[in-house]
């Protein structure tokens, strides 16, 4: 049997930060992560040296998440909280409605062809406002692409940063949402009260 000597959370938090600092100076930190929780449930945000490369739902298995980020992007993963504070704040800031856009340094790495393509024009839907995927498959280029754009917003890697829940069925229902239908309700109706409040 061996024997595990007692060691203090701050001890523990102290030696987590000087791994995370020697690892980022010795160039070892590709991927940082943090979870911060939220009014739709815990987010786990995730950063390259490039920007914020992943945002997912507790839904969406964080574990899995971070596996997936180990074999797409690099094995080099590492909780570091103190990486994603710009991330965090201004997630905070969207949640209390003092934010409509985000300015966060974006690491488009995950998106690929006719998804990218969609994805990078989810921001051009106002913020408390909401657009169709039949819309969304126009702004991309393929006007029949209908379902490839529920696809791309389902696949989004950014969901909140980059607005997938501003999309929309034709018939203005909410439609499906990687988060749950509850998130995006919650994301809705948050833009929805802020935006009638301004």
């Amino acid at each position: 049997m061996t024997y595990l000597p007692d060691v203090a959370d701050t001890d523990l938090r102290r030696l987590r930060a000087t791994l995370v600092a020697r690892a980022a100076a010795d160039g070892l930190l590709d991927v940082a992560y943090r979870t911060v929780d939220s009014p739709v449930g815990p987010l786990l945000l995730a950063r390259t040296p490039a920007g914020l490369v992943r945002v997912a739902f507790g839904v969406q298995d964080h574990e899995a998440v971070l596996t997936t980020l180990a074999q797409q992007v690099s094995p080099r993963v590492l909780e570091a909280p103190g990486q994603l504070d710009d991330a965090a704040r201004e997630l905070d800031e969207y949640f209390a409605g003092r934010r409509t856009a985000f300015d966060l340094p974006l690491d488009l790495q995950l998106l690929r062809g006719f998804r990218r393509d969609v994805v990078l024009h989810l921001p051009d839907i106002a913020y408390g406002r909401t657009a169709s995927y039949a819309q969304m498959a126009g702004l991309a280029g393929s006007p029949r692409a209908v379902r490839a754009v529920g696809t791309a917003c389902a696949l989004n890697p950014l969901p909140v940063v980059l607005p997938c829940h501003r999309v929309v069925r034709s018939d203005g229902t909410p439609g499906q949402y990687a988060g749950g239908a509850a998130a995006k309700l919650t994301l809705l109706d948050l833009e929805t009260r802020v935006g009638a409040a301004a």
